[in-house]
């Protein structure tokens, strides 16, 4: 159902969760792309991983990349979905950057991430699930 406050004429595209989702998702599946020229197919999960601009990558993280991408370019149609797909992989950013230090070089890092991974994680984490925690409140009142 549409939301009210995307019936106005010009408004509909002015949601930051949208403008978010889709450039966040445009970069992140770039990304994903570009790591396949320096991963080839051949690197498909490593602890080490190879350097794209100091990032550790490996065909798994590309893949990985690739598809958040993908999903934040398709959820930035409407305003709600592309909240909850910035909130939902906001959080998960979040918890990989907390996380990451301890998997860094350990036998479960499968895609081969580093100090300037956990960081890139850390606030791209930080953007995504603000934006969707803190931006857009007219998209989120709804009226019985």
């Amino acid at each position: 159902m549409t939301h009210p406050a995307d019936r106005r004429v010009g408004t509909a595209d002015k949601s930051l969760n949208r403008t978010v989702a889709l450039v966040f998702g445009a970069i992140y599946a770039l990304v994903g792309l570009a790591g396949f020229f320096v991963t080839g197919f051949d690197n498909v999960a490593d602890e080490k991983g190879d350097s794209l601009l100091g990032f550790g990558v490996t065909v798994v993280h590309n893949l990985v990349h690739l598809a958040i991408g993908l999903v934040l370019i398709a959820a930035s149609r409407k305003t709600e979905t592309a909240r909850a797909a910035n909130l939902a992989i906001g959080a998960t950013y979040i918890l990989l950057a907390v996380l990451g230090p301890v998997i860094d070089d350990s036998g479960i890092d499968v895609i081969g991430l580093n100090g300037a991974d956990n960081v890139l994680h850390a606030l791209s984490g930080l953007v995504l699930a603000g934006t969707a925690l803190f931006t857009d409140k007219a998209h989120r009142t709804r009226t019985v």
